[in-house]
Protein backbone atom coordinates (compact mmCIF):
# COMPACT_ATOMS: atom_id res chain seq x y z
CA UNK A 1 0.00 0.00 0.00
CA UNK A 2 3.11 2.23 0.75
CA UNK A 3 4.33 1.91 -3.02
CA UNK A 4 0.70 2.32 -4.07
CA UNK A 5 0.67 5.89 -2.06
CA UNK A 6 3.82 6.97 -3.19
CA UNK A 7 3.51 5.99 -7.11
CA UNK A 8 -0.10 8.13 -6.79
CA UNK A 9 1.54 11.32 -5.51
CA UNK A 10 4.15 11.37 -8.63
CA UNK A 11 1.88 12.68 -10.97
CA UNK A 12 3.63 10.53 -13.85
CA UNK A 13 1.68 7.71 -15.43
CA UNK A 14 2.55 4.06 -14.06
CA UNK A 15 1.81 0.18 -14.15
CA UNK A 16 2.01 -1.13 -10.33
CA UNK A 17 2.57 -4.91 -10.92
CA UNK A 18 2.11 -7.13 -8.02
CA UNK A 19 4.36 -10.33 -8.13
CA UNK A 20 1.71 -13.48 -7.32
CA UNK A 21 4.43 -15.71 -6.38
CA UNK A 22 4.97 -16.65 -2.39
CA UNK A 23 8.23 -15.42 -1.66
CA UNK A 24 9.06 -17.10 1.82
CA UNK A 25 11.54 -19.63 0.25
CA UNK A 26 12.34 -17.83 -2.76
CA UNK A 27 16.32 -17.04 -3.29
CA UNK A 28 16.00 -14.23 -4.74
CA UNK A 29 12.60 -12.71 -4.72
CA UNK A 30 13.58 -9.94 -6.93
CA UNK A 31 14.12 -12.38 -9.93
CA UNK A 32 10.27 -13.27 -9.68
CA UNK A 33 9.29 -9.17 -9.06
CA UNK A 34 11.48 -8.76 -12.47
CA UNK A 35 9.97 -11.73 -14.44
CA UNK A 36 6.33 -10.25 -14.00
CA UNK A 37 7.21 -7.11 -15.06
CA UNK A 38 9.34 -8.65 -18.25
CA UNK A 39 5.95 -11.29 -18.44
CA UNK A 40 3.62 -8.14 -18.73
CA UNK A 41 5.76 -6.25 -21.48
CA UNK A 42 5.69 -8.93 -23.52
CA UNK A 43 2.22 -9.72 -23.33
CA UNK A 44 0.89 -6.24 -23.84
CA UNK A 45 3.53 -5.51 -26.41
CA UNK A 46 4.81 -2.21 -24.90
CA UNK A 47 7.44 -0.29 -26.54
CA UNK A 48 9.96 1.66 -24.68
CA UNK A 49 13.22 1.07 -22.46
CA UNK A 50 13.53 -1.75 -20.07
CA UNK A 51 15.80 -0.33 -16.50
CA UNK A 52 15.95 -2.46 -13.47
CA UNK A 53 15.91 0.46 -10.72
CA UNK A 54 15.99 -0.62 -6.87
CA UNK A 55 15.89 1.20 -3.97
CA UNK A 56 19.71 0.49 -2.61
CA UNK A 57 20.67 2.29 -5.45
CA UNK A 58 21.50 6.48 -6.18
CA UNK A 59 20.97 7.87 -9.34
CA UNK A 60 21.38 10.79 -11.17
CA UNK A 61 18.66 12.58 -13.38
CA UNK A 62 21.45 12.70 -16.19
CA UNK A 63 21.00 8.53 -16.26
CA UNK A 64 17.88 8.63 -17.09
CA UNK A 65 17.98 11.18 -19.96
CA UNK A 66 20.32 9.26 -21.30
CA UNK A 67 18.21 6.04 -21.33
CA UNK A 68 16.12 7.65 -24.40
CA UNK A 69 18.95 7.36 -26.51
CA UNK A 70 19.36 3.81 -26.39
CA UNK A 71 18.27 2.02 -29.61
CA UNK A 72 18.74 -1.84 -28.85
CA UNK A 73 21.27 -2.62 -25.38
CA UNK A 74 22.90 0.57 -23.33
CA UNK A 75 25.48 0.00 -20.41
CA UNK A 76 27.32 1.84 -18.42
CA UNK A 77 29.78 1.86 -15.58
CA UNK A 78 28.48 1.65 -11.41
CA UNK A 79 29.93 2.67 -8.67
CA UNK A 80 29.10 0.17 -5.53
CA UNK A 81 30.08 0.65 -1.95
CA UNK A 82 32.15 -2.26 -1.07
CA UNK A 83 31.80 -3.88 2.26
CA UNK A 84 33.91 -2.79 4.27
CA UNK A 85 31.81 0.81 4.22
CA UNK A 86 34.85 2.90 3.26
CA UNK A 87 35.56 2.96 -0.51
CA UNK A 88 34.00 2.22 -3.53
CA UNK A 89 34.65 0.11 -6.72
CA UNK A 90 33.67 0.07 -10.12
CA UNK A 91 31.73 -1.74 -12.34
CA UNK A 92 30.87 -2.25 -15.95
CA UNK A 93 31.93 -1.35 -19.68
CA UNK A 94 34.83 0.17 -21.12
CA UNK A 95 34.48 2.12 -23.56
CA UNK A 96 35.90 3.39 -26.67
CA UNK A 97 33.39 6.10 -27.86
CA UNK A 98 30.47 4.34 -27.74
CA UNK A 99 31.97 0.54 -28.60
CA UNK A 100 31.91 -1.50 -25.36
CA UNK A 101 35.86 -2.91 -25.49
CA UNK A 102 36.20 -4.58 -22.10
CA UNK A 103 34.88 -4.62 -18.56
CA UNK A 104 35.65 -3.35 -15.58
CA UNK A 105 36.15 -6.32 -12.67
CA UNK A 106 36.74 -6.35 -8.59
CA UNK A 107 36.76 -9.97 -7.94
CA UNK A 108 38.40 -12.67 -9.29
CA UNK A 109 35.42 -15.12 -9.02
CA UNK A 110 33.50 -13.05 -11.14
CA UNK A 111 36.20 -12.71 -13.76
CA UNK A 112 34.24 -15.77 -14.75
CA UNK A 113 31.34 -14.40 -16.14
CA UNK A 114 30.65 -13.71 -19.58
CA UNK A 115 29.44 -9.48 -19.39
CA UNK A 116 30.37 -7.85 -15.92
CA UNK A 117 27.83 -5.21 -15.36
CA UNK A 118 25.72 -4.53 -12.20
CA UNK A 119 21.97 -5.19 -12.53
CA UNK A 120 21.52 -1.49 -12.54
CA UNK A 121 24.29 -0.51 -15.37
CA UNK A 122 22.24 -1.25 -18.62
CA UNK A 123 19.50 -0.74 -20.24
CA UNK A 124 17.48 -2.52 -23.45
CA UNK A 125 15.08 -2.23 -25.72
CA UNK A 126 11.65 -3.55 -24.40
CA UNK A 127 10.51 -4.42 -28.48
CA UNK A 128 13.65 -7.02 -28.04
CA UNK A 129 11.21 -9.35 -25.28
CA UNK A 130 8.43 -9.50 -28.23
CA UNK A 131 9.57 -9.35 -31.29
CA UNK A 132 12.61 -11.63 -32.12
CA UNK A 133 12.41 -11.58 -35.82
CA UNK A 134 13.11 -7.44 -35.71
CA UNK A 135 16.12 -8.29 -34.26
CA UNK A 136 17.01 -11.25 -35.41
CA UNK A 137 16.77 -13.40 -32.18
CA UNK A 138 17.15 -17.08 -33.19
CA UNK A 139 15.08 -18.33 -30.90
CA UNK A 140 11.57 -17.33 -29.49
CA UNK A 141 12.02 -18.40 -26.09
CA UNK A 142 11.08 -16.14 -23.64
CA UNK A 143 13.52 -13.69 -21.97
CA UNK A 144 13.79 -14.44 -18.12
CA UNK A 145 15.70 -14.13 -15.00
CA UNK A 146 16.70 -17.33 -13.40
CA UNK A 147 17.05 -18.05 -10.28
CA UNK A 148 18.83 -21.11 -10.26
CA UNK A 149 22.03 -19.49 -10.70
CA UNK A 150 25.05 -18.82 -8.37
CA UNK A 151 24.91 -15.13 -6.94
CA UNK A 152 26.80 -12.46 -8.97
CA UNK A 153 26.07 -14.29 -11.98
CA UNK A 154 22.67 -13.05 -12.26
CA UNK A 155 22.86 -10.15 -14.69
CA UNK A 156 25.62 -11.97 -17.02
CA UNK A 157 22.87 -15.14 -17.75
CA UNK A 158 20.18 -12.53 -18.40
CA UNK A 159 21.96 -10.46 -20.63
CA UNK A 160 23.27 -13.42 -22.64
CA UNK A 161 19.89 -13.82 -23.70
CA UNK A 162 19.61 -10.23 -24.78
CA UNK A 163 22.48 -9.64 -26.26
CA UNK A 164 25.18 -12.18 -28.70
CA UNK A 165 28.52 -10.14 -27.59
CA UNK A 166 29.74 -6.50 -27.34
CA UNK A 167 29.05 -6.03 -30.69
CA UNK A 168 25.52 -5.76 -30.16
CA UNK A 169 25.86 -3.31 -27.28
CA UNK A 170 25.67 0.78 -26.83
CA UNK A 171 28.48 2.23 -24.37
CA UNK A 172 26.34 5.58 -22.86
CA UNK A 173 27.95 8.78 -22.68
CA UNK A 174 31.72 8.91 -24.72
CA UNK A 175 33.67 6.75 -23.21
CA UNK A 176 31.35 5.57 -20.72
CA UNK A 177 33.46 8.35 -18.67
CA UNK A 178 30.72 9.31 -16.11
CA UNK A 179 29.21 7.52 -13.20
CA UNK A 180 25.52 8.17 -13.43
CA UNK A 181 24.43 6.08 -10.23
CA UNK A 182 25.69 4.37 -7.30
CA UNK A 183 24.83 0.83 -6.01
CA UNK A 184 25.20 1.05 -2.54
CA UNK A 185 24.05 -2.40 -1.12
CA UNK A 186 22.48 -0.72 1.91
CA UNK A 187 19.11 -1.41 3.26
CA UNK A 188 16.60 1.25 2.31
CA UNK A 189 16.69 2.61 5.99
CA UNK A 190 20.70 2.79 6.35
CA UNK A 191 21.40 4.85 3.73
CA UNK A 192 24.70 6.73 4.67
CA UNK A 193 27.73 9.19 3.42
CA UNK A 194 30.40 6.85 4.27
CA UNK A 195 33.56 8.93 4.94
CA UNK A 196 36.97 8.98 3.05
CA UNK A 197 35.54 7.33 -0.25
CA UNK A 198 38.10 5.91 -2.24
CA UNK A 199 38.22 4.28 -5.50
CA UNK A 200 39.68 1.61 -5.94
CA UNK A 201 41.83 0.60 -8.66
CA UNK A 202 40.01 -2.13 -11.34
CA UNK A 203 41.54 -4.57 -13.96
CA UNK A 204 40.32 -4.54 -16.67
CA UNK A 205 39.30 -7.79 -19.60
CA UNK A 206 39.34 -7.12 -22.74
CA UNK A 207 36.36 -8.74 -24.92
CA UNK A 208 38.16 -10.07 -27.83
Amino acid sequence: METAEILRKTGVVYRHLVCARNSTNVKDRGVHQRNTALEHIERHRLDGVVYFADDDNIYSLELFQSLREISRFGTWPVAMLAQSKNKAILEGPVCNGSQVIGWHTNEKSKRLRRFHVDMSGFAFNSTILWDPKRWRRLTSVPIRQLDIVKEGFQETTFIEQVVEDESQMEGIQPGCSRIMNWHLHLEAGHFVYPRGWLLQKTSMLSSN
